[in-house]
């Protein structure tokens, strides 16, 4: 589809080109229709350009206009002198003239009528080089594609200093009208990009716009107020769904302590545990999509810490050794809710352990800007990380998993304003690293970096201790 502006000023100036032809034509046609003589300025320019003298011989060409003249001027007569050369046409039809020809008077044009006041005469008298062409024409009556054109040669230059004006005009009116559209368009997009995909209900205002979008900002603002409420609707269902479920789930639990067979009672345990861990996903997805968290400063070293101890004895259970690395100083401050930044590496520690195929060591390396998780498992092939991050999408197809994990985690750096980075190489492990943005308000004067290390020093001495 092509611009707008660019459709609309083209439009503007074919418009306006037939408006000035239309004028131009409208300007011709009543001068030659209105005045006495204009005739006469025609004849004259015509019989002008088919006269030459050279020498002592004055010559009328048989011009093609000139021919055209005689043929649409039955009563023509005229009479052309230059000094004592004179050539007429029509001596039969010459009327009676007011003085006595040849003219010797001054260089001009006029025309005027006959003694007997029944026919038009005009008298044209121009200067060619040293001698003083004069031409006396009577009855003429010119074609009028030749009185147009006798007319725009005559005011070539007028007319061509008109219309660059008019199309200077034009163009600066079809520039200007042109910039305010596509800045009109570019307003209301930027209120359209600036309401949040995830929340859309902040919708734009009608004064901003001007009237003729009006209709296209108030189908947007009901197309944005429609997806709005279904957004509402959905995250009500989803967090419904995952609140009524908690309780059947509480007390299938305590029926199945009363399962007698310890390896029915066993697998009962495992599914319920999934299912119960599921409902829970579900549950902190829900409340991430309808809250507004609340940030305050983090020490992120002790939360990193603090998660890879909790995950010790899964570590030991699968032979998988953990690990904690610091690419630089810190202190780590970040600023979120602390709650949900343990939930988002719990995720990643817990998969870590569980899909990461092959995996002997976990790594979490800290820097200034999050954390990383990294396993030297199996990997994944090219391309796969976006699918990770789907709701029910596992990276291991034989897994328990319930597939929320990675979609609960993005969630959750949405809302600090951060995001989920997973790099995944098949044969060299995967990383995924929580990336927080740049915090202005750090409080480092309440986490020092030796503060820190000490804090790094105590939870790895405690996570020895558990592994051991």
């Amino acid at each position: 589809m092509t611009s707008i502006a660019r459709t609309f000023a083209v439009s503007l100036g074919i418009v306006a080109t037939a408006i000035f032809l239309i004028l131009l034509g409208i300007v011709v046609w009543r001068y030659y229709t209105h005045a006495r003589d204009a005739s006469c300025h025609v004849a004259a320019a015509i019989l002008g350009r088919a006269t030459v003298v050279n020498g002592r011989t004055l010559t009328i060409r048989p011009t093609s206009a000139l021919e055209e003249l005689k043929s649409g001027s039955p009563q023509l007569w005229y009479v052309v002198s230059a000094g004592d050369l004179v050539d007429e046409f029509g001596p039969e039809r010459r009327p009676t003239l007011p003085f006595a020809f040849p003219y010797t008077g001054p260089a001009g044009f006029a025309a005027f009528n006959t003694l007997d006041r029944n026919r038009t005469v005009c008298l044209s008298v121009v200067q060619r080089g040293a001698l003083q062409l004069t031409m006396m024409i009577a009855d003429p009556q010119p074609r009028f594609g030749q009185e147009i054109a006798t007319f725009i040669s005559r005011n070539v230059f007028p007319f061509a200093l008109l219309a660059l004006g008019f199309a200077t005009i034009v163009g600066i009116g079809a520039m200007l009208a042109a910039r305010f559209v596509s800045r009109s368009i570019e307003r209301v997009t930027r209120l359209a990009l600036a309401i949040d995909p995830a929340a859309p209900q902040g919708l734009i205002s009608l004064s901003q716009v001007p009237r003729e979008l009006k209709p296209l900002v108030e189908a947007l603002n009901r197309a944005f107020s429609e997806i709005d409420a279904y957004i509402k609707m959905q995250r009500r269902f989803l967090g419904n769904a995952a609140h009524q479920l908690r309780t059947p789930l509480t007390l299938l639990r305590a029926k199945i302590e009363e399962v007698p067979e310890p390896s029915l009672k066993a697998a009962l345990v495992s599914d319920v545990r999934r299912l119960t861990s599921l409902v829970s996903a579900m549950l902190d997805l829900a409340r991430l999509q309808n809250h507004v968290i609340e940030k305050r400063p983090i020490d992120l070293s002790v939360v990193v810490l603090e998660t890879l101890a909790d995950f010790s004895p899964s570590a030991l259970d699968s032979d998988i050794e953990l690990a904690l690395e610091q690419a630089e100083d810190g202190p780590f401050i970040v600023q979120g809710v602390e709650a949900a930044i343990r939930s988002a590496l719990a995720n990643l520690v817990g998969n870590a352990l569980i899909h990461a195929r092959g995996a002997q060591r976990v790594t979490a390396t800290l820097s200034r800007g999050g954390v990383s998780i990294h396993d030297d498992g199996a990997g994944f092939p090219s391309g796969a990380e976006h699918k990770l991050i789907e709701p029910f999408q596992t990276g291991n197809g034989a897994s328990a998993g319930a597939g929320l994990g990675l979609s609960i985690v993005r969630e959750i750096m949405a809302a600090h304003g951060g995001e989920l980075v997973i790099n995944s190489r098949a044969g060299q492990g995967t990383t995924m690293y929580l990336r927080f943005p740049c915090s202005e308000h750090q409080d480092t004067s309440a986490h020092a970096p030796n503060s820190s290390n000490k804090n790094v020093q105590h939870v790895v001495a405690h996570l020895k201790e558990s592994l051991s």
